[in-house]
């Protein structure tokens, strides 16, 4: 349903932590003149875990209403509570999103009988579209193959994000669910090898400071075109590891910074980069040519 790069996008704050929406409205336009594919708003990046709900979904719905139908909005809507989750997903799909990416339930931990019961009532709650995303680094559990063949057969759950770090648990999603559902990557370092194994496209933290490169390279990389792709790759690579040298979005958000487009604003519990990043995360962008 969805192809290539898809931003995971910041969501800017004054320095008190208000919403910026002067600084919103300039990175939906950013994003859409330089070719992002589609925008997730509020998810992990988007620092949906410091939102509360009348923020989350404001956020949402500004969002598609800065859109203006130019570039598909898919609202990150996950929760570890399945009630919350399910008023959140009626919130993006009341607000005009065209799907939801929905997390796996965090810190406690649910058994897959759990995991699937969960996805199934959001999904049969609410008919958008939902891309499913394991990241058993922030979650605590793990969506295995397994559960998600199982969730392939719901006709509303469309796609999943998998940030395992693992490029054969892809392989095996591909293999055991490919012709139901799409896969992305949710890590920008393997984007490249996820899209060439039959991936549809990347959900980017990168994106966020390098959207044009981003977009080219998952162009070239689902045409097959994989010399071009991995030649753009190269100029990324520095940044696909620079943007993680502090928990995202903390390094991206000052990215976005430098090129002018929002403040430095965050929200405890997170914090600005500490300033003796400063200098690789510039580098990097100075490498991939953003600076």
């Amino acid at each position: 349903m969805f192809r290539g790069s898809m931003v995971a996008l910041i969501t800017p704050m004054h320095d008190d932590g208000s919403i910026d929406e002067k600084a919103l409205q300039r990175l939906v336009e950013f994003h859409i003149e330089q070719g992002s594919d589609a925008i997730v708003a509020v998810g992990t990046t988007g620092e949906s875990a410091t939102l509360d709900y009348d923020e989350h979904c404001h956020v949402m719905r500004r969002v598609v209403e800065m859109a203006r139908g130019r570039i598909p909005i898919i609202g990150g809507t996950g929760s570890n509570s399945t009630w919350e989750a399910i008023k959140l997903t009626r919130c993006a799909m009341e607000g005009g999103c065209d799907a939801a990416l929905l997390v796996t339930p965090y810190y406690n931990k649910p058994t897959q009988e759990g995991l699937f019961r969960h996805f199934e009532a959001v999904a049969e709650a609410v008919p958008i579209p939902q891309i499913l995303y394991n990241v058993p680094s922030r979650t605590a559990c793990d969506l295995l193959p397994d559960t998600v063949a199982r969730l392939a057969d719901i006709s509303n759950i469309v796609g999943i994000k998998e940030a395992s770090g693992r490029v054969e648990r892809v392989h095996e999603l591909l293999e055991r669910c490919g012709g139901q559902i799409d896969v992305y990557c949710g890590e920008d370092i393997k984007d490249l090898a996820v899209i060439l194994a039959g991936g549809k496209g990347a959900i980017s933290v990168t994106a966020n400071v390098a959207p044009r490169l981003m977009h080219e390279m998952c162009r070239a990389a689902l045409a097959g075109e994989s010399a071009e792709a991995e030649r753009i790759d190269a100029r990324l690579a520095a940044l696909h590891k620079t943007l993680f040298v502090e928990t995202n979005p903390i390094p991206v958000k000052w990215g976005v910074y430098r090129l002018g487009l929002a403040g430095q604003g965050i929200r405890l519990p997170m914090t600005p980069l500490s300033e003796h990043h400063h200098e690789s995360v510039l580098q990097a962008m100075k490498l991939a040519g953003l600076l």
